[in-house]
Formats: structure tokens, sequence, C-alpha cells
């Protein structure tokens, strides 16, 4: 499975700067497209494994964990 995200990209002044619609506070910045997406890309991922490690500190013992794909 794949994980794809909407990146919006904008230029302002020399400077690329990208957020995502999915992932609230997921943010980019750049000297080019490329290192302003990469920059992004890494947000993602440390947003999404921060929200599930806070997710599973939190889970009642009783809980049970099932894994679902989507696509």
């Amino acid at each position: 499975m794949r994980n794809e995200f909407t990146a919006i990209v904008e230029q302002d002044g020399p400077w690329h700067i990208a957020y995502c619609a999915e992932v609230p506070g997921a943010n980019g910045q750049g000297a080019t497209r490329e290192e302003c997406l990469e920059n992004l890309k890494e947000a993602i991922a440390l947003i999404l494994a921060h929200r599930r490690e806070e997710s599973f500190r939190s889970l009642p013992p009783e809980a049970h964990q099932e894994l679902v794909v989507v696509g």
C-alpha cells in the first residue's frame, strides 16, 4: 500500500513552502521545490509516527489492534 498525500506548494520570494492538506501541522520549506517536498515528507512521517505512538500509549488493556488497509 502506498501512502499518498496532497502537497500544496507555493513560492515566497526565493523560497518554496509547502503544507499537507491531509496532515495538519505538516509543513516544509526549501531553496528548491525538491528540497521543500523532501522536508514536507519528513514532517509528515514524524507527525504520523508521533500520533501513532501517542494513541498506543493511551490504549486500555482490553483494546485490540486491527490492521485496516485503504486503497
